[in-house]
């Protein structure tokens, strides 16, 4: 939480528990530092806004919904703290008086108890016990001449947790929501003598895009399971259960802004969620030498309520074979580094061992193991394909992926599935080999380095493949959801044919294929989040730089099947105003002010897509009061905005299907709503200006009575921008070219 200068927080809450409820407020997300980046794109898709990322955590806004949604939800927090005020303490005396001028009748009761966490850095200040003693004295002393009662102090499960830190002679009281660190979930009965932290083995397996491959039906194993963690969270992640239902202590329980109502209709609907989300658990397996290990195991997952869904047993690694013959999957470990378990000598055997094991029975698989000696490192004789920095408590390690290549598969046609053998997977590849020809050539030609190349060609593979050229090649495959007719382990034998055939034609490593489910969604849900890597990779289109997140989401931020829309805006924006309505990430602005546009406007009712719009335009050297965003449902800011958003030469109206957001003051159906949206849209329109509409509902029906009432041209020129690796599906998007009659 360091800051050198009082911010917005310095301000001191005066309203009641209902006001807490209802604001947006300011709020803190401590985390070990390697995992900051991950919370990020985790607390983004709990609903957090503005968030900005520091040494040890997130700062972030929203309502106390969001915060409580991250008590309960997030896998990578320490603590959610409230801050309440900050202010100069270059002294005690100035300590002492800051903290007793903040209302503590509206957070500590008087007749609780209290605790405070104290810290220090660059600050004259330095003694922490001295310091919370005085932070403590102060809260005490003002509620006791309030109230003639006073709080006492609980070190361990205090009523109200106080985080007081200060820098640079700057003092930021908090508020502890968590009230004890997030990573204790509640189901550890027994740990080994070298535990891994919760959120650190969450981090793990987010590293390692396991709710991705959770998603697809994989398996996880774990051959040095030790107390179950990384079983445990792997089996939460998989079934949508939030790691804070096992809890029963939080810090917000008797915070005296407590909302009781809202956190228990919160409770009640995570565990509706656990109850859904556990019957669709993968196979999840461990397994262990120590048979007190195994003890201590099978111990955490009745406390968790998983004993029924993850299999544990007592085997050596020499032993070690997939409980899924036929499966590829995960493979995830915290082998002992020699710190505390073994000598490095000792274990070098070990690690030997365990490389011989998985290049025999796990080729094919996604291994990941959190190193921490990178001599035991090299005897597992695989090679590292990524690895990222990621300590366990006061040890240093590295996480890393390593490669198990796939041995022999012979023929195509011979492919083993998940218990199967694949007669038409010599049909698939035929087609990919042929496309990568016609498709794959055209695209080099045009120097196009995102494209589709392949849509669903075969029915029986029903599958959209898109090309990425990044810092490397990236291959994004969507499987379409398959009929109710269709068996899972069918659907479960097509998709492994493709995603090895993937690998083998088109020659990317495992890790670099994605494979994400189109599935049908109740209310819209376009933009699906789907995990919270929160990584970008940077890719080229049109002379421009644009972000993509290949993990995150069903999208990756760039639709492919609009690239000519976007270098049509490019063509048409020169000397003109450009407004770009339900901007999502913002590649059509960047175009437009890459084609010449003397000024931008993209509205969009998400905080987090404006902010990767910022990013895609600074990316590009555009930023400046010219480039404004605006958060805001459009149909409304059509409606309301002031008079300077008019005359815009270019409008781009590119509106999702369907959309519900909470946010919105009406549920928005394009087929009923789209005539009114044009006509808005047409009226912030430059009398010679151009509006582009496109939306992709694939039986879309323009109303071109309303529209010619309205006074406007149309042109549907829907043809003219489906490019070469769309053409198989035409209707992929429909597109109009808009202007204001001569005569109207």
């Amino acid at each position: 939480m360091n800051q050198r200068t009082v911010s917005e927080e310095s301000k001191t809450f005066t309203g009641s528990t209902g006001k807490f409820s209802r604001e947006s407020l300011n709020f803190f997300a401590s985390a070990p530092r390697d995992l900051v980046s991950l919370l990020r794109g985790e607390l983004a898709g709990l609903g957090a806004e503005h968030l900005r990322a520091g040494h040890a955590g997130i700062r972030f806004r929203g309502t106390l919904e969001v915060a409580y949604r991250a008590c309960l939800w997030s896998r990578l927090a320490s603590r959610i703290l409230l801050p309440v005020k900050s202010f100069q303490a270059a002294t005690q005396e100035e300590l002492y008086a800051g903290v007793r001028a903040i209302p503590w009748s509206e957070h500590v009761p008087a007749a609780g108890t209290l605790a405070v966490d104290f810290a220090s850095s660059r600050s004259q200040i330095g003694h922490t016990r001295f310091g919370a003693q005085k932070v403590k004295d102060a809260i005490v002393d003002q509620l006791r001449d309030l109230t003639g009662g006073r709080p006492s102090v609980d070190r361990e499960r205090p009523d109200v947790r106080i985080n007081a830190h200060v820098d640079r002679d700057v003092a930021t009281i908090a508020i502890d929501l968590s009230g004890d660190s997030l990573h204790r979930r509640g189901y550890r009965c027994q740990s080994g003598p070298a535990p891994l932290k919760e959120n650190v083995a969450a981090g793990i397996l987010l590293h390692a895009r396991w709710p991705e491959m959770a998603e697809a039906g994989q398996p996880l194993l774990d051959p040095m399971c030790g107390s179950g963690t990384l079983l445990i969270e792997a089996a939460l992640m998989a079934g949508d259960v939030a790691p804070g239902l096992t809890r029963d202590y939080f810090g917000l329980h008797h915070w005296c802004g407590h909302d009781a109502p809202l956190w228990e209709r919160l409770l009640d609907e995570a565990r509706q969620r656990r109850g859904d989300g556990i019957l669709r658990l993968p196979p999840i397996a461990g397994f262990d030498i120590a048979a007190n290990a195994v003890t201590r195991a099978g111990e955490n997952l009745l406390q968790a309520g998983l004993e029924e869904h993850i299999v544990i047993e007592r085997k050596a690694i020499d032993q070690l074979q997939s409980p899924w013959p036929g499966r590829t999957g995960l493979l995830v470990c915290n082998p002992p580094y020699g710190e505390r378990l073994g000598t490095v000598d000792e274990l070098s055997e070990l690690y030997a061992s365990m490389g011989e094991t998985l290049r025999s029975h796990f080729q094919g698989w996604r291994v990941m193991v959190l190193v921490g000696n990178a001599t035991l490192g090299s005897r597992l004789g695989l090679r590292s394909r990524l690895s990222h920095k990621l300590d366990n408590g006061p040890l240093a390690c590295q996480l890393t992926q390593y490669d198990v290549p796939p041995g022999s598969r012979g023929n195509a046609s011979k492919r083993q599935g998940r218990g199967g053998t694949d007669p038409n997977a010599d049909m698939f590849a035929n087609r990919l080999r042929k496309n990568r020809r016609t498709i794959g050539g055209w695209a080099r030609k045009n120097h196009i380095d995102c494209y589709r190349l392949y849509d669903a060609d075969i029915p029986e593979y029903a599958f959209a493949v898109d090309v990425y050229q990044a810092e490397a090649t990236w291959i994004v495959a969507q499987e379409y959801q398959a009929p109710a007719t269709i068996p899972e382990s069918l659907a479960a034998l097509r998709r492994d044919t493709v995603l090895g055939t993937l690998v083998e034609l088109l020659e990317v490593p495992a890790e670099r294929v994605v494979l994400k489910t189109r599935r049908q969604h109740k209310g819209g849900g376009q933009y699906q989040q789907l995990a919270t890597m929160g990584r970008l990779h940077e890719v080229h289109e049109h002379g421009c730089r644009l972000l993509v997140n290949f993990h995150d989401r069903l999208d990756t931020g760039l639709f492919l099947d609009h690239r000519p829309i976007r270098q049509l805006v490019h063509s048409l924006a020169a000397g003109r105003r450009f407004l770009n309505l339900f901007s999502y990430t913002g590649t059509a602005t960047v175009q437009a002010a890459a084609g010449g546009a003397t000024a931008t406007t993209s509205v969009d009712l998400s905080a987090n897509y404006l902010d990767w719009e910022r990013r895609n335009m600074e990316l590009n050297g555009f930023s400046g009061d010219r480039h404004v965003r605006i958060q805001a449902d459009c149909m409304q800011w059509l409606l309301n905005a002031p008079d300077e958003h008019r005359d815009y030469g270019v409008v781009l109206l590119d509106a999702p299907t369907f959309s519900n957001s909470k946010r919105m003051t009406d549920t928005l159906d394009i087929q009923r709503d789209h005539a009114a949206l044009i006509r808005l849209a047409a009226q912030r329109l430059a009398a010679d200006g151009v509006l582009l509409f496109s939306n992709h509902l694939k039986r879309f029906r323009m109303d071109r009575g309303a529209i010619a009432d309205a006074g406007l041209e149309l042109e549907d020129i829907t043809r003219q921008t489906i490019s070469r690796d769309f053409a198989r599906k035409p209707r992929t998007h429909s597109c109009w070219r808009i202007s204001h009659r001569p005569d109207a």
